[in-house]
């Protein structure tokens, strides 16, 4: 049997979006009712416009004690998220999230449709022990190579 895809593996295929002008409150409590990490901020036409995680509601509302009733996500998301395709092996997926500190990755389709989020707890252990050692490996490469 082949290694999963991130589409394969996406817990929860129901995409949990909100436009733009939403609060933070109002993203919060999207999040804790669909039990999920991250929203995806989408614009009227569609367009992924950025996404707001746990993280992101840690470290750039709370610590910085913005009010969430008064604060939209437009000013507080992650703009441009890395995407990935349906198609991505998860270790791969995997890798990047270690690479580049994400824990969530939205899933696009080659027509540009949003499919679903794609999160760290999706990963199997042995998908995040492979991508590990990748990551381990590339980091050893290039103190070798500096």
């Amino acid at each position: 049997m082949g290694e999963r895809t991130v589409f394969q593996s996406a817990a929860h295929r129901h995409v949990l979006s909100l436009g733009p002008t939403a609060t933070v409150h109002e993203a919060a409590c999207a999040m804790t009712h669909a039990h999920r990490g991250s929203v995806l901020i989408i614009d009227g036409s569609g367009k992924l416009l950025g996404i707001l995680t746990e993280r992101d509601l840690m470290t750039r509302v709370l610590a910085k004690a913005l009010e969430p009733a008064k604060t939209k996500v437009s000013e507080v998301m992650t703009r441009n998220p890395q995407c990935v395709p349906p198609d991505m092996k998860v270790t791969d997926a995997v890798l990047i999230m270690i690479e580049r500190g994400f824990r969530h990755l939205p899933i696009v389709g080659k027509d540009g449709k949003i499919l679903c989020v794609f999160s760290a707890r999706d990963a199997l252990p042995r998908e995040v022990s492979t991508a590990a050692s990748i990551a381990d490996f590339h980091d050893q490469l290039t103190e070798v190579l500096a």
